[in-house]
């Protein structure tokens, strides 16, 4: 495939990676990728890529800082060599960035299993860590502390110092001494203090001359009083230097002990990095994960090319599912060869690892091979016109191909005669269909056309032409050729109309009915297009419509609802009042007549209460058949709830959560049952100051639980927004200022409706699209009110 690389742009592409990585280890990574043909070694690169791809939208800021490449000063170290202090510093960094990868890696509350196992593959080197901090500073010099005996040296080497000065100062401020002098100066020489004394004067200051200025009228004299002081500053300074060598012996051969672990650990932590670099890529491509198979399905909805400036038209398109041959036909400079590169890249993107600027639910296959003639390759210093060329890349494809290959074929017979080269094309073509081999070749050729529509297995395609802007659109259109626009345009450019006739009737019969053909398809298609999209606006208004009925019958419907319930209040009321009335009546007589009136009395008394007992049911029967109760049933209780059971018409509280028949444990006055969700409404009450802090902690509870995106893609639109309202309802309980509802981009028919939802919702403040960074049209942002 190596040739295939360089036409496709993919080095352009790793280029770009490069940028995103931070050591020159992974870089060197990126450098030796290659395409892979192992489903199951590809399948673990995209997957960390995602993995990679999803901790970044969580952390962007993710510490890779401080990894050095110290591979040189670990292999020294193995050697038996001390190291430098630059080295020791370099691999302390690089140690201490790895400890901090491993735990913000092991430490994540979301579970990334391939990165978190690549993580605890990282050595943690805390010990060393610490004698090389303790030794060496951040400027990569040794520490005065480093040592006891390096601090006494470098103690007595400061006071011999001033020592030195203070004799020299002394000297300079001599009245006698000044005269002598050429500057009233200390200076060094040859690492001893010195001062300058005038040539003339040379017998007058007694000591060693070290050096003498060019013109030679300056001696830099080193007075006979700091001579000893200088030898003694020479010995301390000599023992200093044996003491830091000796520290840093100590120091090398702690990391010789490690140094094949570090090496393990630097290895991992460039694969991080590279790992991580992928993920970057992939959110500024905007980019998502192919599905990978072996039977050369590719399937691109949406799909971009990486490396276009500007806007860039999607592209859409399959191969390997009904046909495994496609013939692209349209203007120049509109898309075909792009379309070509678009196709053979992502191939080659898939195959390191890499996500494809395109939809999710894209598919892409694992080819053997990838062949790509594309582009005018005419070469003067071998004499070869541009048939030549490329005929000679065809000859060599058709020599490797098979069919687990992918051919991308530009402009295919192109630079002929065209007769003969369309009847060349046309074999070709039916060489590498028979093959098995996916094919993609653009043409211009008519002949091409009437092939592809009459082999099983290959399919025409072409990009569109937009004849009032003399434009072509760079959409890809599968299953209609293109058609020729010389006409159209040469009559738009204002060439005389009967010179345009006069070229059309040059045209044979044949010709012209096809392009007529052509051109029917293209109105109706565009005719089919336009009636599916007004389809589709007059389905969300009925949607719409019929959400705002449901609203109102359900509004009515608890009206209704709680009329009955007063109604039925009220009639309990008059019941309860005209018992107590009978009772009072009884308990009077009572008192008056006999033992045996008494009981005559309570008879006619047992069977008033009966009456009115039979009375009240019969009541209640009346309100339960007319659904009295308002309100929808609970979707969950828990124990402590109050509820009204719509069976018994009366309240209780539940005692146990839900089972698994869908009832929960119901104490009502001294009855405890068993009750269906359907027969219970909850009843709100006011909280007290207990209950108050209970909710407080249910809604720590659900801010802790709640995540602050809902993910709504595969759902119809009615599903979707039930969703939407209990979770918005739950993220106001969280106390959540933001959150993200996911509802991909498609036709927009369900961004559409819940914009319309929002609009009217009582928690959401305000709401947008989401911008580039966090998912484009894909994403709604929602504001809620506080």
């Amino acid at each position: 495939m190596q040739r295939s690389y360089v036409k496709l742009e993919l080095p352009k592409i790793l280029e770009m990676l490069s940028r995103f990585c931070t050591t020159p280890l992974s870089r060197e990574l990126v450098d030796g990728l290659t395409p892979q043909t192992e489903l199951a070694i590809l399948q673990n690169w995209q997957a960390e890529t995602t993995e990679a791809r999803e901790i970044l939208r969580f952390f962007p800021t993710i510490p890779l800082g401080g990894i050095r490449d110290v591979r040189q000063a670990l292999h020294r170290a193995e050697l038996g060599a001390i190291l430098e202090p630059s080295d020791l510093l370099a691999i302390c960094d690089t140690v201490k960035a790895g400890r901090r990868l491993r735990r913000f890696c092991l430490e994540m509350k979301r579970p990334f299993p391939i990165v978190q196992a690549l993580a605890n593959q990282i050595g943690v080197f805390s010990e060393l860590e610490t004698m090389i901090e303790a030794a060496i500073d951040d400027e990569a010099n040794v520490r005065d502390d480093a040592s006891p005996e390096l601090f006494r040296l470098r103690r007595k080497i400061a006071a011999t110092h001033e020592k030195i000065k203070a004799k020299l100062e002394a000297v300079l401020r001599s009245q006698e001494t000044q005269k002598y002098l050429q500057d009233n100066l200390i200076t060094i020489r040859g690492d001893r203090y010195v001062i300058p004394v005038k040539q003339e004067y040379r017998s007058q200051i007694p000591g060693l001359v070290h050096d003498q200025s060019a013109s030679g009228a300056t001696l830099f004299i080193e007075p006979l009083a700091v001579v000893e002081l200088n030898n003694e500053l020479r010995t301390v300074i000599s023992a200093e230097k044996n003491e830091i060598e000796r520290i840093l012996q100590n120091l090398s051969k702690n990391v010789q002990v490690y140094a094949k672990e570090i090496t393990e650990t630097l290895q991992k932590l460039a694969y991080l990095d590279f790992v991580f670099a992928k993920g970057r890529l992939s959110e500024k491509m905007d980019a998502s994960e192919p599905e990978l198979n072996t039977e050369g399905k590719i399937k691109l909805i949406r799909a971009r090319h990486p490396l276009i400036q500007g806007e860039v038209v999607p592209t859409s398109l399959e191969l390997g599912y009904e046909f495994n041959t496609l013939v692209i036909t349209g203007p120049n400079t509109g898309g075909k060869t792009v379309t070509l590169k678009t196709v053979g890249l992502f191939s080659l993107m898939a195959q390191v690892g890499l996500h494809i600027p395109a939809e999710p639910g894209s598919v892409t296959a694992i080819f053997q091979k990838i062949f790509a003639d594309i582009g005018d390759e005419q070469s003067i210093e071998q004499s070869l016109s541009t048939f030549s060329s490329h005929l000679k890349n065809i000859i060599e494809i058709v020599k490797q191909v098979n069919s687990s290959s992918l051919v991308l074929l530009d402009e295919l017979g192109a630079g002929t005669d065209p007769t003969e080269g369309s009847a060349l094309a046309m074999a070709i073509l039916e060489f590498l269909h028979k093959n098995g081999a996916k094919t993609i070749a653009t043409t211009h050729y008519s002949e091409l056309k009437a092939f592809a529509y009459s082999t099983p297995g290959i399919k025409n395609a072409s990009v569109e032409f937009d004849a009032e802007t003399l434009r072509p659109t760079y959409k890809l259109i599968i299953g209609l050729p293109g058609r020729s626009n010389a006409m159209e345009i040469a009559l738009r450019l204002g060439l005389p109309a009967d010179l345009v006739r006069r070229a059309r009737s040059f045209i044979s019969k044949e010709e012209l009915q096809v392009a007529d053909m052509i051109q029917d398809l293209e109105e109706n298609r565009r005719a089919s297009h336009a009636e599916r999209e007004e389809i589709e606006r007059l389905k969300q208004e009925i949607v719409l419509l019929k959400q705002a009925l449901e609203e109102e019958r359900q509004e009515l419907k608890i009206k209704e609802a709680k009329i009955l319930e007063k109604a039925y209040l009220e009639a309990e009321e008059i019941i309860a009042k005209s018992r107590h009335q009978a009772e009072e009546i009884i308990k009077s007589l009572r008192t008056e007549l006999t033992a045996e009136a008494r009981r005559a009395q309570e008879q006619i008394a047992q069977a008033a209460k009966q009456q009115l007992k039979n009375a009240a049911e019969e009541l209640g029967q009346k309100v339960k058949k007319l659904n009295v109760t308002p309100g929808k049933p609970p979707e969950y209780l828990q124990p402590g709830d109050q509820v009204f059971i719509t069976t018994l018409q009366q309240k209780g509280v539940v005692l146990t959560p839900l089972n698994a028949q869908g009832e929960v444990q119901v104490q009502a006055g001294i009855l405890k049952i068993n009750v269906s969700l359907k027969h219970l409404r909850k009843i709100e009450k006011e909280a007290t100051a207990s209950e108050k802090s209970g909710v407080v902690q249910l809604m720590k509870d659900k801010s802790l639980q709640i995540s602050n995106e809902l993910d709504l893609r595969g759902l119809l639109v009615e599903e979707a927004l039930e969703k939407v309202d209990k979770y918005l309802d739950d993220a106001v309980l969280a106390n959540l200022p933001n959150v993200y509802l996911i509802h991909g981009k498609g036709t927009g028919a369900l961004r559409s409706a819940i914009k319309e939802h929002l609009l009217r919702h009582p928690h959401v403040k305000n709401f947008r699209i989401g911008d580039y960074s966090e998912g484009g049209t894909g994403v709604t942002v929602v504001q809620l009110k506080g």
